[in-house]
């Protein structure tokens, strides 16, 4: 039987369990992903319901053995982050995220840092997307598919500022011929400037066409690793967007 106490944690999703309990996906820096059964924490006078929600710090200690644990103690660990909004969304898509692809028990503590470092951002009444940018990059390269050099020696001797590169999944960056490149902007979205990787690879978003290319890249790494599994705050927040196109 295995116990473990007083753990920072996050809650990723909840979902009802039987009459009166919840299972909950919780995130930790020591311990990864894992789902904890929380028993009768839908009872009204429960006080851990209120605290079993996304965005909250807390503090948790389980017990158990297998893939299913029991959550024995809950309680908060620090100032609830309060998103709304565009940041709303952004805070439940990347909590899918870390649903869809991590995996269970795979300890991740740099992206536990980059998880909090992003929930805290989000406290903002405007989305900034180079919040959403920096999480998709550490977490990509926590998975090991990480596709840009790290070191400026590396990243100078792979990328040309004025040349255009192509992203071939599986083979990383080819540098492109000039005929490919007369109508980049129109391309099916897989060809890069040397411009915009660097400064990907050093998080510089002071570009506007920086970002955009930096949403098109990684789109490209997280589909295969997504596959058929649907994003379902991406495709909410996107329904939203153009009901607001109409209405303008």
């Amino acid at each position: 039987m295995k116990r473990v106490l007083l753990q920072p944690a996050y809650v990723l999703h909840r979902r009802s369990y039987r009459e009166s309990s919840f299972l909950v996906e919780l995130f930790t820096s020591e311990h990864g992903r894992f789902t904890v059964v929380a028993r009768g924490a839908r009872k009204s006078q429960s006080s851990s319901q209120g605290l079993l929600q996304p965005f909250v710090p807390l503090l948790v200690s389980w017990t158990g053995k297998g893939e299913l644990m029991t959550l024995v103690h809950v309680e908060a660990n620090g100032i609830v982050k309060h998103l709304h909004g565009e940041c709303l969304f952004a805070g439940f898509y990347l909590n899918e995220l870390l649903v869809c692809l991590l995996q269970r028990w795979d300890s991740h503590p740099g992206l536990y840092i980059a998880y909090e470092k992003a929930v805290s951002a989000l406290q903002t009444n405007r989305l900034e997307q180079k919040i959403l940018r920096s999480f998709e990059k550490c977490m990509i390269e926590e998975l090991g598919y990480g596709i840009l050099p790290k070191s400026d020696v590396s990243l100078k001797n792979a990328f040309l500022p004025n040349k255009f590169y192509k992203f071939v999944p599986e083979h990383g960056f080819i540098l492109c011929e000039d005929h490919d490149v007369v109508n980049v902007e129109s391309s099916s979205g897989n060809i890069f400037s040397g411009k915009d990787l660097i400064a990907i690879a050093q998080e510089n978003w002071s570009d506007a066409e920086c970002l955009v290319s930096a949403k098109r890249l990684i789109r490209s790494v997280l589909a295969p690793l997504l596959g058929s599994r649907p994003i379902y705050s991406r495709q909410l927040f996107m329904q939203i967007e153009e009901r607001k196109k109409h209405e303008e």
